[in-house]
C-alpha cells in the first residue's frame, strides 16, 4: 500500500501540481479572498491537477516504458497504469462539484482548464498546436480567481499574461524530455523547435512579466522596475551563455509568478 501511495504521489507531477496550486491560491489571497475561499481554491486546483497528472502518466505508460523513463513510477513498478487511470477518473469526478462551489462561472472556467489539459494528454501534445491548451488554460486562471472573488472577469492584461505563462510553462516542461519524446514519436511544437526550444522558452515568460508590471493602471514602482531589470539581465545571460542552465529560464518564470501575485489587487 505504501508503495502505491508513493507511486501516486510521484505520478501526479508533484512539482507543477504544487506550484500551480500555490500560485493560484496566492493570487486568490492577494485579491482579497477569505481564508475559507483560499482553501476552496487550493482544493479546486489540486483535484484538477491530480486528474491531469495521473491521466498523463496512465496515457503515456507504454511510451515511457519504451524509453525506460526511470523517473516514472509506472516504469519503476510503484503503481499500475490501471490504478492511475482509476485515480484520474475519480479526481475528474470530484473536481466538478468542487469547481462549481467557487461559483458557476468560475467553476466552468476551471473545468475548461481541466478539459484543455486532458485534451493535451489525449493527443494535442503531439501536434503543432500543443501550446494552445496551455495558453487557453492558463489564460483563464486569473478569471477563475476574479469570478470566484468578485464575480468579474479578469482584465485583458492578466488573461494575456496568463496565456504567456502557460506557453512558457509548456516549453519549460518539455525541454528536459525532448530526446525521449522524439524517440517515441511525439512531435509537438517544442519538439519541432528542437534545440531552439531552450532559447524560445524564456521569451513568453519575460513578456508575461512585462505585461504584469507595465499594463495595470498606476505607477510601475520600484518593485516593478526591479522585476523588469532582473528579467532583462537573465535574458542577456541566456543570449550570451549558450550552455546556460535551464534554471535561468525557471528564474524568469519565478519573477513572472511573483509579479502576478503582487498585482493581485489590480485584478478586481
Amino acid at each position: 500500500m505504501r508503495t502505491v501511495v508513493k507511486g501516486l504521489a510521484l505520478a501526479c507531477h508533484p512539482g507543477p501540481t504544487v506550484a500551480v496550486t500555490a500560485l493560484v491560491t496566492a493570487v486568490a489571497w492577494s485579491t482579497g479572498r477569505s481564508p475559507a475561499g483560499c482553501l476552496l481554491v487550493a482544493a479546486t486546483i489540486l483535484t484538477g491537477h491530480l486528474s491531469i497528472g495521473w491521466s498523463n502518466d496512465a496515457i503515456d505508460a507504454a511510451r515511457d516504458t519504451i524509453v525506460n523513463r526511470r523517473d516514472k513510477p509506472v516504469v519503476r513498478g510503484l503503481v499500475s497504469r490501471r490504478t492511475l487511470a482509476v485515480g484520474a477518473g475519480v479526481m475528474l469526478v470530484i473536481t466538478v462539484p468542487v469547481s462549481l462551489a467557487n461559483g458557476f462561472a468560475a467553476g466552468l472556467v476551471h473545468l475548461g482548464f481541466v478539459a484543455c489539459a486532458w485534451a493535451y494528454n489525449l493527443g494535442l501534445k503531439s501536434t503543432v498546436i500543443s501550446w494552445l491548451p496551455y495558453a487557453v488554460a492558463f489564460g483563464g486562471l486569473p478569471s477563475f480567481v476574479t469570478l470566484g472573488t468578485a464575480r468579474v472577469w479578469a482584465p485583458w492584461w492578466a488573461t494575456a499574461a496568463g496565456a504567456l505563462l502557460g506557453i512558457g510553462a509548456h516549453l519549460a516542461n518539455v525541454v528536459p524530455d525532448l530526446a525521449d519524446d522524439l524517440a517515441t514519436g511525439v512531435r509537438g511544437w517544442p519538439q519541432r523547435l528542437g534545440r531552439y526550444a531552450r532559447l524560445v522558452a524564456p521569451l513568453p515568460l519575460a513578456a508575461a512579466t512585462a505585461l504584469l508590471v507595465i499594463a495595470p493602471a498606476g505607477a510601475i514602482g520600484v518593485v516593478g522596475w526591479v522585476a523588469l531589470a532582473v528579467v532583462a539581465a537573465l535574458l542577456v545571460v541566456i543570449l550570451l551563455w549558450r550552455n546556460a542552465p535551464f534554471l535561468v529560464t525557471i528564474a524568469i518564470a519565478a519573477v513572472s509568478i511573483v509579479s502576478l501575485v503582487l498585482r493581485g489587487h489590480a485584478l478586481v
